[in-house]
């Protein structure tokens, strides 16, 4: 409604990021906080933080350690799938919003940020014209500005539809990035256009529709 938004990065000891992200939208004179400042202000705020060990998972363990080993190998397959979870929305007074929250590229750099906690790159949310939320290959996603993009091209007078594809399959794959987006607009129309072979995905729409699908031909 009136594009305010929060957003928290680099955090270890968040269990919930997205509600340190509310709280900061809610609660802070900023847009985004990072690292020991972000957990700060999670303490002041009440947020449940826990020791990093909270997060371990064996699965996504030994994905890091087949990465390193083929980072060590030299060889650097492509990401076709993304641990990204995003969500859009449209409540019954038309206020349109959404929110993205992921781990980060696996084998990331010390320090990396991706697409996920800036706002217009990899979320954006406006009433005028859409909510977008983004998984892929942040680094694209920050460079060509496309949760933004996509809803700019709706303000220019595009359909949801045709916004959302021409950055997802048109700008994207021309400029060398994978991934894709859920996107609405202020009339409930939905697109989740993407790159890849596969993008897990649900949607229920205006009229009780639900969507589930995570291939391409699906």
């Amino acid at each position: 409604q009136d594009r305010n938004a929060g957003a928290i990065s680099s955090v270890r000891r968040v269990r919930n990021p997205i509600d340190l992200a509310i709280a900061v939208m809610q609660s802070s004179p900023h847009v985004m906080l990072s690292g020991s400042g972000a957990e700060a202000f999670a303490e002041e705020q009440g947020i449940t933080l826990v020791e990093p060990a909270y997060f371990h998972t064996n699965f996504r363990w030994e994905q890091l350690e087949r990465a390193r080993q083929r980072e060590t190998a030299g060889t650097h397959p492509d990401q076709n799938f993304f641990s990204t979870v995003g969500a859009v929305a449209l409540d019954q007074a038309g206020n349109l919003a959404a929110g993205t929250s992921t781990g980060g590229m696996t084998n990331k750099r010390f320090g990396r940020v991706g697409d996920s906690p800036i706002i217009g790159a990899g979320t954006f949310a406006d009433n005028a014209s859409c909510a977008v939320s983004a998984t892929g290959h942040g680094e694209y996603f920050i460079r060509w500005v496309v949760a933004y993009d996509v809803c700019a091209r709706v303000t220019a007078g595009a359909s949801l539809e045709q916004a959302a594809e021409a950055v997802v399959n048109g700008v994207l794959v021309e400029a060398g990035g994978s991934g894709g987006i859920i996107a609405m607009d202020p009339a409930g129309n939905i697109a989740m256009p993407f790159n890849t072979p596969g993008m897990y995905r649900a949607s229920i729409d205006v009229d009780g529709k639900v969507t589930v699908a995570i291939y391409g031909d699906e």
